[in-house]
């Protein structure tokens, strides 16, 4: 069997062989994206394993990829707002994807961005930078256990926040439409305004629908301290980004940790020229109380492997007409 990988970063390049023998299987390395310029490449293969860095909105690919016998379309990450789903069932392809690969990733890149904001460091950081070595009380700090923390979403990832936190001996408050009960060790549910207003650092682990696209923009942010710190490692567009600078700049909010933007797909996972960098990311990016990471928060040897592995896996199981764990349906 032969399963074309498209996009596959070098990491997953260095697990080919591994992943083959494991499988008993043939990867078919593609560097671009899957596209209606590149789909003949797949007339030999008996499935896709896609990491979408654009829409796959052209239907000459969903019928090519039926005309050649495939019968799934495998997503090799959580998201899925890149598929169109009427032409997937239009050419009965099903689409799968990876729900879960390392929730601990996520959550430890966003603890992470946190800490890093919490005690101030990019902004001690600008003051060394022109030579001012002091402490200033304006960057003074507090210890986590002394913070709130309020988390939009606790599934897998928001969950995982929960447990690193109270850890720490921070009280953790958690807005979420769906109620579980084994998280109430680590915190304590509340409805999403009073997680706004109180907590000190909000972290958003939610996945991008209609119902969630800009959930935090110029209202939320004046609902929320003027020494808040927000982090999203989830989707771009879960925040209004010019509500966000415009909260930055009049100093709603004290600072944001963001691993995803809106739109980035123009230039994450790329190397671009300085004119294909949107100005918005520039202006967040030079701002000492933000930091920005290009969408690298799954990026660790366990989930990259995960990635890959369970994506095939489904793959492998929908050829053979069997079947897939991971369907996605809309």
């Amino acid at each position: 069997m032969k399963i074309a990988v498209f996009s596959p970063s070098e990491s997953e390049r260095k697990l080919v062989a591994a992943t083959e023998k494991k499988f008993g299987c043939e990867l078919k390395l593609i560097d671009e994206s899957l596209s209606a310029e590149n789909v003949d490449q797949v007339a030999d293969c008996d499935g896709v394993l896609l990491e979408p860095l654009g829409n796959l909105d052209d239907e000459i690919v969903y019928k090519k990829l039926a005309d050649y016998g495939i019968k799934s379309i495998g997503l090799r990450i959580v998201g899925t707002n890149t598929i169109d789903f009427d032409l997937a069932k239009k050419y009965h392809l099903t689409v799968t994807n990876v729900p879960v690969y390392s929730p601990r990733a996520i959550a430890e890149m966003a603890v992470t961005q946190a800490m890093y904001l919490n005690r101030k460091i990019g902004e001690f950081k600008a003051n060394m930078d022109k030579g001012d070595f002091t402490n200033p009380d304006s960057l003074i700090s507090n210890e986590i256990y002394n913070k709130t923390i309020g988390l939009i979403g606790v599934g897998h990832i928001g969950s995982a926040v929960a447990q690193i936190f109270s850890a720490m001996g921070a009280k953790v408050l958690a807005y979420d439409v769906i109620y579980n009960p084994e998280v109430e060790p680590y915190l304590t549910y509340a409805d999403f305004d009073t997680v706004l207003k109180e907590a000190d650092i909000i972290s958003l682990h939610t996945p991008l629908l209609k119902s969630t696209e800009n959930m935090i923009g110029k209202k939320q942010f004046a609902e929320m301290k003027n020494d808040a710190i927000l982090i999203n490692a989830a989707r771009g567009e879960l925040v209004d980004t010019a509500a966000l600078i415009e909260a930055l700049e009049k100093h709603e909010i004290a600072a944001a940790g963001l691993d995803t933007l809106a739109h980035e797909s123009s230039y994450f996972f790329k190397k671009v020229d300085d004119a294909q960098i949107p100005a918005d990311y520039k202006k967040l990016a030079a701002m000492p109380n933000v930091i920005v990471t290009p969408h690298s928060a799954y990026f660790t040897k366990t989930s990259v492997r995960n990635m890959i592995e369970i994506s095939l896996r489904d793959t492998i199981a929908l050829a053979n007409g069997e079947r897939a764990h991971f369907v996605v349906s809309r």
